[in-house]
């Protein structure tokens, strides 16, 4: 899985700010190789041994993992409410002082939205994929496999390199080159039907993927306030997840709505391409709210923010 926002929210506590997205990355690096290289060949010569010992493993994995987390040192309790903004108690007063704080947030909102649509636009992509591979690039089962470890790998290449990319580059040119790549990833993979290029481009697509997640982590973790940083992040997560089955949906309406007009291969390509046109109009909306002076101006009118192992 990726990063609870539980993890997300504990992490300001743990790292100091200036180490956030190298942090951030390792610990996107270390969910991918454990869940998509570790995991699945472990689990298919565990079931060859014993149907019943992965679960057992499972279990004890965590148990381990609870014992890390008691080892972790420090107090990690929200330091004193300065306003009386951040007094909510109960349950959906607090989702409603999540959502007000976000929607309000003039850097925020736009990544929000920008985050919902990247991922719709993505999963419509995705949600007929494996019948794009099969049908238009002609995989088996061997050669699709390859593809999606390759896919995996650039994800883990994203969480080691997404630090110094930000200091390259700077945060704002950071996250317009992922949008782009994004489009262009979605644009490649079907304009010449090789399975390399399928490969090479979705690599491609999981690093950029990868950047952006640790870029806007990072914000979020070092410019919300500690008092409502969790319930920030849930909203925000929610709204980028949320969208993520609208996506496939939409990705399955595509196909089946324009296969009688396009033919089999036109409809299977046409959620790509629709993915892309709209993550390039997603990058006209971006480029004068996720800029660098925008992040800077928010970075300047922050509260200021609890230090590490401080209440």
């Amino acid at each position: 899985m990726w990063p609870t926002n539980a993890a997300q929210t504990l992490m300001p506590s743990v790292v100091d700010k200036r180490h956030l997205e190298m942090a951030n990355g390792r610990l996107w690096g270390a969910e991918m190789v454990m869940g998509s290289f570790v995991g699945p060949p472990l689990a298919g010569l565990l079931l060859g041994a014993a149907f019943s010992i992965p679960f057992f493993l499972d279990a004890g994995t965590f148990a381990v993992a609870a014992a890390l987390v008691f080892m972790i040192g420090g107090s990690f309790k929200p330091g004193p409410r300065e306003s009386s903004t951040y007094g909510a108690t109960r349950f959906w007063d607090q989702m409603k002082e999540g959502v007000r704080w976000l929607w309000n947030h003039e850097l925020f909102r736009p990544m929000a939205i920008s985050l919902g649509v990247l991922n719709a636009t993505m999963m419509m992509a995705l949600a007929t994929f494996v019948l794009f591979a099969q049908e238009v690039l002609e995989l088996d089962a061997t050669r699709f496999g390859l593809l999606t470890t390759g896919v995996a790998a650039g994800g883990v290449i994203g969480s080691v390199v997404a630090h110094r990319v930000t200091k390259a580059l700077g945060q704002g040119p950071s996250l317009f080159a992922a949008i782009l790549l994004m489009a262009g990833s979605c644009w490649s993979v079907v304009s010449p039907p090789r399975s390399g290029c399928s490969g090479r481009m979705g690599a491609v697509t999981s690093a950029t993927a990868v950047i952006w997640n640790v870029i806007t982590v990072s914000l979020r973790q070092s410019l919300i306030p500690d008092n409502i940083l969790g319930r920030v992040n849930s909203v925000y997560r929610f709204f980028g997840w949320g969208m993520m089955p609208i996506g496939s949906i939409l990705g399955g309406l595509v196909v089946a709505w324009l296969e009688p007009a396009a033919g089999r291969e036109g409809a299977l390509r046409s959620p790509f391409l629709i993915a892309a046109a709209i993550t390039v109009g997603l990058f006209v909306y971006a480029l004068p709210r996720l800029s660098t002076p925008r992040i800077e101006e928010a970075k300047a009118s922050a509260e200021p923010e609890s230090t590490v192992g401080h209440g």
